[in-house]
């Protein structure tokens, strides 16, 4: 009989698994970004609270986030699991090697960097995915002249409100719509709070451009001919651009 250990319970299998969630959670970054762009549009949140909606109520993307949600806590319980193992393995420092001669700082603080951010999700999600799936967000209703363009907006009260609603009366179109939009600019006025986003995409920033090329030399995507365009987007794509404008989101409204 083999002895030998299945492949997901070793450490090749663990940082297959690691590298696997981590890349899928990168992709959702992308999306994510993408919807979130839409705070900075002048329409008082009328294309971001039509994202918001469609981001939870289309089918195959809460099935997508439901994939998203198994991942977060997939990839933090291995990660845990492989630091554990990793000190366990060399419980005493050596006397004569500094491992930093060797290794980046983000990659020596992957731990820190990872803990930093799961804080940060915590908060994101208890003051805005939590709020808005509980009914503990603001009420709007937008209303577009469809002869000109022109849209106008006002706070309507939760009797006024029963689901997200676009209907069309004598040339009006009239949105219903739980103001997502609201609440995050109610949030971001909190400089603590502000504070706390522009760390966390610091240390989000750090953590994805060691993570993302990690990750492709765990699945054996590392060949000479393609290792310089991963180094690039790990470090330009999501180490630079989409931290930073995320990062962007919370002082906009802070000091708009």
């Amino acid at each position: 009989m083999s002895k030998s250990k299945p492949v997901l319970s070793s450490s090749i299998g663990k940082k297959l698994i690691m590298s696997l969630t981590g890349l899928f959670l990168c992709t959702f970054l992308i999306v994510h970004l993408i919807g979130n762009l839409q705070l900075f549009k002048d329409d008082a949140g009328l294309a971001f609270n039509k994202y918001a909606y469609f981001m939870t109520h289309f089918t195959p993307i809460k099935v997508v986030s439901y994939l998203l949600y198994a991942s977060v806590i997939i990839h933090v319980i291995y990660a845990i699991v492989i630091s554990l193992k990793n000190k366990a393995a060399r419980p005493i420092g050596y006397a004569s090697y500094d491992g930093s001669a060797n290794s980046k700082w983000n990659s020596r603080n992957m731990g820190i960097l990872g803990t930093v951010i799961l804080v940060f999700l915590a908060t994101h999600m208890s003051n805005f995915w939590w709020k808005y799936h509980n009914d503990q967000t603001p009420y709007i209703e937008y209303r577009t002249d469809l002869s000109n363009g022109v849209t106008t907006h006002q706070e309507i009260q939760a009797s006024d409100f029963h689901d997200y609603s676009v209907v069309v009366e004598n040339g009006v179109e009239i949105v219903k719509a739980r103001d997502l939009y609201k609440q995050v600019d109610f949030a971001f006025k909190n400089v603590a709070l502000v504070a706390l986003y522009v760390i966390a995409m610091a240390a989000l920033a750090f953590h994805l451009i060691h993570g993302f090329q990690s990750a492709f030399q765990t699945v054996g995507f590392n060949h000479k001919r393609y290792i310089g365009l991963v180094q690039f987007i790990g470090v330009w794509v999501f180490g630079v651009v989409i931290p930073i404008l995320f990062a962007a989101m919370p002082l906009y409204f802070y000091f708009r």
